[in-house]
């Protein structure tokens, strides 16, 4: 952790509600003026597209499974050197991972490809990473060391498994059947290395479905924000006063002494108010620290380098 120069991960699936976080964030950003460099996890994979596949055949054939929740399919070590270099100084390495045609279009690659490594803006308040290993620790490499405001987007299993199924089965035109099997082939790098990390982050943000999703391969659309509660569990580093939390979000309560549950129409809203306190702290501690007294007006603010 590095006061003078702060590291906030975002660690959870897409589809299990980073975005939201993202938005409530870029909103933060923008009321604090704050300039805040942003990470894809992806870009720290190993492989690009093409050459994940022949390295998952490859894999499969030795009787192993390849995938992007585990270590061997990821350059974890570069992810740390970047948090460690930022920590320090404020820069580092990164590059971008072309998820979609309109990314690719932007730098004029292929699909499934990476850009070139290159240094990051070094005029910024915050690096900002999302992606599956914010709170890694594998062997002697430990990630979650280095955030000074973890964020765990905790799914709840089977609403992650209809989400996951129906985008590969709808957006993606995969059998279902493939689509299951692939899911089974992930599961044992996902109980080992994903959900370990919820128990080192220091807020963990997770979507429950009101919903009947007993059966997540079946057809049943996948619930909507609306039908959903946003269940907020702090740990003792960000512990917040509840009192005023609950009088200001409609609907709230608690479940535990740590637990806070929010309707789902809240939820920019609770996200906003659990995480603007904390991260006006970390930016007045850093700006203090490296003499920063004003921000000119036209120094921009919100997230660099989101190429979504």
């Amino acid at each position: 952790m590095s006061a003078e120069h702060p590291i906030v991960a975002i660690t959870g699936a897409m589809e299990s509600g980073s975005v939201s976080v993202i938005q409530a964030l870029e909103r933060i950003f923008y009321r604090e003026r704050v300039k805040a460099v942003y990470i894809d996890g992806s870009a720290f994979r190993r492989y690009d597209r093409n050459t994940m596949r022949e390295a998952v055949r490859e894999a499969e054939q030795q009787g192993k499974t390849l995938g992007h929740f585990g270590p061997e399919g990821n350059h974890l070590e570069k992810l740390e050197s970047l948090f460690f270099e930022y920590a320090a100084t404020g820069g580092g390495l990164s590059r971008h991972y072309l998820h979609t045609d309109t990314q690719a279009r932007k730098f004029g690659q292929e699909v499934g490809t990476f850009t070139p490594w290159e240094r990051m803006d070094p005029d910024s308040d915050l690096l900002l990473y999302r992606g599956l290993h914010g709170a890694a620790s594998v062997d002697e490499i430990d990630l979650s060391q280095y955030p000074d405001l973890s964020i765990g987007i905790a799914p709840n299993a089977n609403l992650e498994w209809m989400s996951k199924i129906q985008h590969e089965v709808y957006n993606r035109s995969v059998p279902l059947e493939d689509a299951k099997e692939a899911l089974l082939k992930r599961l044992n790098d996902y109980v080992s290395h994903i959900t370990p990390q919820f128990m080192r982050t220091h807020i963990n943000f997770q979507l429950i479905p009101l919903v009947d999703t007993s059966d997540p391969f079946g057809a049943e659309a996948v619930p909507s924000a609306d039908e959903c509660y946003l269940i907020i569990h702090f740990i003792d580093k960000y512990w917040p006063n509840f009192v005023p939390l609950l009088a200001d979000i409609p609907g709230a309560f608690m479940t535990r002494r740590n637990t806070m549950v929010v309707p789902s129409s809240k939820m920019l809203m609770a996200i906003e108010l659990v995480l603007m306190p904390i991260i006006h702290d970390l930016i007045n501690a850093s700006r203090q620290l490296r003499g920063i007294t004003d921000v000119p007006e036209d120094r921009g603010a919100g997230v660099l380098g989101l190429v979504e």
